[in-house]
């Protein structure tokens, strides 16, 4: 009986015996993985952080007051939204200075600048990722670029749907600059989607008289 037990195969002992130095050499990799992880984030990226939001801090406060020059280039006593996409890439901070940006550039007349600005920014707050599409979209108006204004417009106005006043005002957008270019039957579907789905919205609720108004016109 001792025999037989002591003739019994253990595979998963018998594997890490004969690998024992490739597992020891594979633990020491993760081990020293995490570490690097662990000290990336702590050591570096977190302050990191704290340090770009800092240097943002009074550029949000030019934002809300539509000071779109001390927004992007601060005031000579504190940094830019410019500075901190610089300083601080790959931070939330500078991610969301994009967004400031962007809408400052527009503010100023430099439609490229606020596209190539909006463009680069991303957020899951979609209320703001919507307007940042909006604010796209009249950039290329602006510049007269309807096709991308109106793929922009519809972007935004499709984009968070939950949001009533945002969609149906972007997706207006849409629909004015198609029949600015003689495509009735495209902004005619565009008002009838934003009467069906916002309704009690202002422009749902005014929709019927710009779509009355293309089916009457010879």
């Amino acid at each position: 009986m001792s025999d037989l037990h002591q003739q019994e195969k253990h595979p998963f002992l018998d594997f890490v015996k004969n690998n024992q130095k490739a597992l020891t050499t594979l633990l020491v990799v993760v081990v020293i993985g995490l570490a690097g992880f662990f000290g990336y984030t702590e050591l570096y990226q977190k302050p990191r952080e704290a340090k770009a939001a800092d240097a943002l801090f009074t550029a949000e406060k030019y934002f809300a007051q539509d000071s779109s020059n001390l927004v992007l280039n601060g005031d000579g006593t504190s940094k830019g939204a410019l500075y901190v996409i610089k300083e601080f890439s790959g931070t939330n901070a500078a991610n969301l200075a994009k967004y400031y940006a962007g809408v400052s550039y527009f503010r100023t007349g430099d439609f490229n600048k606020s596209i190539e600005f909006l463009k680069d920014f991303s957020t899951s707050a979609k209320q703001v990722q919507a307007i940042a599409y909006g604010t796209i979209g009249d950039a290329y108006s602006e510049l007269k670029k309807n096709e991308e204004a109106i793929e922009s417009y519809k972007k935004a106005g499709t984009y968070f749907p939950e949001d009533e006043g945002i969609s149906s005002e972007y997706l207006f957008r849409a629909a004015s600059l198609l029949e600015l270019n003689g495509k009735a039957d495209d902004a005619i579907a565009i008002y009838k989607d934003i009467k069906a789905k916002y309704p009690k919205s202002e422009k749902g609720f005014t929709a019927d008289k710009y779509i009355y108004r293309l089916k009457v016109q010879p």
